[in-house]
Order: C-alpha cells, then sequence, then structure tokens
C-alpha cells in the first residue's frame, strides 16, 4: 500500500513537472507568434523593395525618382552623425512630407531597426 502511494506521488510529480515545461514552450510560442527578427539580409531585401527605387541601392539618391523627389543622400558622414536612430525610425515609419511614403503599416518594429542598422552601413 504504501508503495502505491509512493509511485502515486512520484507519478503526480512527473506529471506537474511536464505541464509546467508545455506551459512554458507554450508561452513562449505565442509571445512569439507574428513576431519576426529581421536579419541583415532581411534589411537589405526590404531595403532594395522599399527604399531603393528614391534613396538608390548604395544609399545615394541618384536615381531617376530620387532625383524627381530630391530623396536624401543617405551616405554623407556628416549627415550620418547628425540624425538619430530615432528619427531615422521614425521617418521610416511615418514618412517624410508628401514624397515619401511611411511603412509602419507594411513592416514591423523588428524590421524597421533592421532598416535603421542597414541605412547605418551606408555611411561613407
Amino acid at each position: 500500500m504504501k508503495e502505491a502511494k509512493g509511485f502515486r506521488v512520484v507519478l503526480a510529480t512527473v506529471m506537474c513537472v511536464i505541464a509546467m515545461i508545455v506551459w512554458s514552450q507554450a508561452s513562449q510560442t505565442r509571445a512569439g507568434v507574428g513576431e519576426r527578427f529581421a536579419t541583415a539580409g532581411d534589411a537589405r531585401t526590404t531595403y532594395d523593395a522599399k527604399c531603393a527605387k528614391c534613396h538608390g541601392k548604395d544609399g545615394r539618391g541618384k536615381t531617376t525618382r530620387g532625383r524627381s523627389t530630391n530623396a536624401r543622400d543617405l551616405t554623407p558622414a556628416q549627415w550620418q552623425d547628425d540624425v538619430t536612430d530615432e528619427r531615422l525610425f521614425n521617418s521610416i515609419s511615418n514618412g517624410r512630407g508628401k514624397k515619401m511614403p511611411g511603412f509602419k503599416k507594411n513592416l514591423s518594429e523588428a524590421d524597421i531597426d533592421a532598416l535603421v542598422a542597414y541605412v547605418r552601413r551606408l555611411k561613407r
């Protein structure tokens, strides 16, 4: 009888531990749903798709569309030193005036953060 009671206690303990592990994994999975962490390669792909039409693949803004919209040259060291990451983030998120659209509806915050880092790599 004591063996059966001891077995039930051990079994209940093991089941509780398994339940806690499953619950913990499910919580971590739910927290990450829809959340994607952008990599440097993703940022370049996003930049090429969304930004290069105006700013150019090299960031200098020397495209036909860039010239017609007066797209900013993103490469000068002085400008890079003066502009904050927050300002870049806000410009990408909300756009700039009527000529640069905002991307907060199409890109996650992680994607925009990755774009900010990518723009920083364009510094000359």
